[in-house]
């Protein structure tokens, strides 16, 4: 049987979805759905499929199996608690919404909502980093303690986006839409990793800015954080959109007896082990290699459990962990005792 899929929201990252799909044997784009007629017009020209303005148009006349979410931020809820009530199975973009009252209304209704057939529908968010081989790997180190227990982590993000970034999709750079900027935007996958591999994150102190693009965004462009994990250690994340180009995402993590390094490639080294260097999977697209090449192996996986029974791994309650750093770095409420400083409006609403 062949899964009937929608894609809702045609942007950009939406063909990251398509390709995926069109590389499964079990898995047909059968309907796109879009507010804007331009991009509709496109996805029948591209994907050569119909298109509907609604979602709830959508589902009534593609009737799918699983609805891909890639609108904009704040339009998530809306379209997952719809797909939900129809019995839809649900992949949706990272972050799981916008502000932290809307994901925990997804958490709820996808732990309630009840699928075709008696079954649990399966919701999962594209946290695809976490397929990286050397994330994977770095996990699997740190987790089996082979040289000893991890004594904390250094991430970068440096990354280059341009005003025309921005004013293309004014959604990116308002508080109201986006919910935030480089953090919730970009630098989030980096976020969840290292609240995955380090353990639980249970305080965020550091700084938000907006220092290169304050005059075309109103959400933050560079930050510096330093996460304190649950075991007592600390992790620290820097990161900007105001790079000249855009790098590939580095992590360091130390080790009592070894240390790990990745970028395009993992460096492990340990006492008394030879190196070993893990090569990463390179995207279609030269020229996002920074990006990395996850979305399909995780997308594979998603329709892999189709029918099991059993959730995605990463569920809204588990993406809701890098959201709540995000959001205490804004000083939003995240259940952190400590806040971060910050250069943002206090009285900003969509920071809590």
């Amino acid at each position: 049987m062949s899964l009937r899929a929608v894609i809702v929201g045609y942007g950009s990252v939406s063909a990251v979805h398509a390709e995926a799909l069109r590389s499964l044997p079990d898995a047909d784009v059968v309907g796109v759905c879009d507010v804007d007629p331009e991009r509709r017009d496109a996805a029948q020209r591209e994907l050569a499929v119909p298109t509907a303005s609604t979602v709830e148009d959508a589902i009534r006349r593609f009737a799918p199996d699983v609805v891909h979410v890639t609108t904009p931020h704040h339009e998530h809820e809306g379209v997952i608690l719809t797909a939900l009530a129809a019995g839809c199975d649900v992949l949706t973009e990272k972050p799981i919404s916008s502000d932290l009252s809307s994901a925990d209304r997804i958490v709820a209704a996808a732990e309630s909502a009840q699928g075709r057939n008696g079954r649990s529908p399966r919701v999962g968010v594209c946290f695809q980093n976490r397929y990286n081989l050397s994330a994977q790997a770095m996990k699997e180190t740190v987790d089996s303690r082979r040289f000893g227990a991890p004594l904390g982590a250094v991430a970068t993000v440096a990354w280059h986006r341009p005003p025309e970034y921005y004013t293309s999709k004014p959604w990116r750079g308002a508080w109201s839409t986006s919910g935030g900027g480089l953090l919730i935007n970009q630098a989030i996958h980096t976020v969840d990793l290292l609240q995955w591999i380090m353990g639980p994150v249970v305080e965020v102190r550091g700084r938000v800015g907006t220092d290169a693009l304050g005059d075309v965004i109103e959400v933050e462009d560079t930050a510096a954080l330093t996460l304190v994990h649950e075991s007592g250690i600390r992790s620290v994340l820097m990161a900007t959109n105001a790079a000249p180009t855009n790098l590939p995402v580095t992590m360091d993590i130390a080790m009592e007896h070894g240390n790990m390094r990745s970028g395009t490639e993992l460096l492990i080294t340990g006492d008394g082990a030879p190196d070993q260097v893990i090569k990463e999977r390179l995207p279609s697209d030269r020229a996002k290699v920074y990006w990395g090449a996850s979305h399909g192996e995780l997308i594979k996986d998603f329709y892999g459990g189709f029918g099991s029974g059993k959730p995605f791994w990463i569920d809204p309650g588990e993406a809701l962990h890098a959201l709540r750093i995000v959001k205490a770095a804004y000083d939003g409420a995240g259940g952190f005792p400590h806040r971060a400083a910050r250069d943002l409006d206090l009285d900003n609403p969509y920071l809590r």
